[in-house]
C-alpha cells in the first residue's frame, strides 16, 4: 500500500468496514454472515483500444520542368538555310545555270540550316516550387478496462472493470461488488 493510499482515505475505509463488521459479528451473529467478504484477484489483464488518427503532411518541393522546343522539325533552320544558300547561289553563273545554281544553293542551305539548328537546340529548364501533401496516420493505444479474474469461495469468475483492481474484490451476498473496492 503506498502513501497516497493510505493517506488518500482507502485505508481508514478498508479499516472501519473491518471493525465494522468485527463488532457486527461479536454483537449479531446473522449480522456477520451479511457482512463484506472479499474475493481474491488472480488476473488483470488490461483491455486496450487502438486509435487511428489520420493527418496531412504538405510540404514545399522543387520540381524541374523540361520543355522541348517548339520547332521540333528544325523549319526556322531549314527556311533559313535555304533562303541564304538560293541568294549565294543566285550570284553564281547565268541564264539556266544561275537558276539551277539558286536551287541548288536553297537546298544546300536548307540541309546545313537544319543541322545548325539540330546541333544548337536545347529544350527548356524551368524549376518550381509546388505543395506536395501526403496522409499519414498516428495510431495510439489506450486502456480502456481491465479483465479480471478472481476466486471466491474456490469459485473462479470474471468480470471486466473501469479501473484497475488491487488484490481483493469486496462480495455481499455472494455476488462480486464491482463498483466498490477495497
Amino acid at each position: 500500500m503506498n502513501h497516497n493510499e493510505l493517506c488518500g482515505g482507502r485505508m481508514v475505509s478498508v479499516l472501519a468496514l473491518a471493525v465494522s463488521a468485527g463488532l457486527l459479528a461479536a454483537c449479531n451473529p446473522q449480522a456477520a454472515a451479511d457482512a463484506v467478504k472479499y474475493a481474491d484477484v488472480t488476473a488483470v489483464k488490461p483491455v486496450t483500444e487502438t486509435i487511428k488518427t489520420p493527418r496531412e503532411v504538405c510540404a514545399d518541393v522543387q520540381v524541374t520542368h523540361r520543355e522541348e522546343p517548339k520547332d521540333k522539325h528544325e523549319i526556322a533552320g531549314t527556311a533559313i538555310g535555304a533562303i541564304v544558300g538560293g541568294a549565294i547561289g543566285n550570284q553564281v553563273g547565268g541564264g539556266n545555270g544561275k537558276k539551277l545554281a539558286t536551287v541548288a544553293g536553297a537546298v544546300a542551305g536548307g540541309y546545313a540550316g537544319k543541322r545548325i539548328q539540330e546541333a544548337h537546340r536545347k529544350p527548356q529548364v524551368n524549376t518550381t516550387t509546388e505543395r506536395r501533401c501526403h496522409t499519414e496516420t498516428d495510431t495510439k493505444t489506450k486502456v480502456v478496462g481491465y479483465d479480471v479474474t478472481y476466486v471466491y469461495n474456490g469459485v473462479t469468475g470474471h468480470t471486466r472493470l473501469k479501473d484497475k483492481p488491487g488484490d481483493k474484490l469486496p462480495v455481499q451476498q455472494g455476488v462480486v461488488v464491482v463498483g466498490a473496492q477495497p
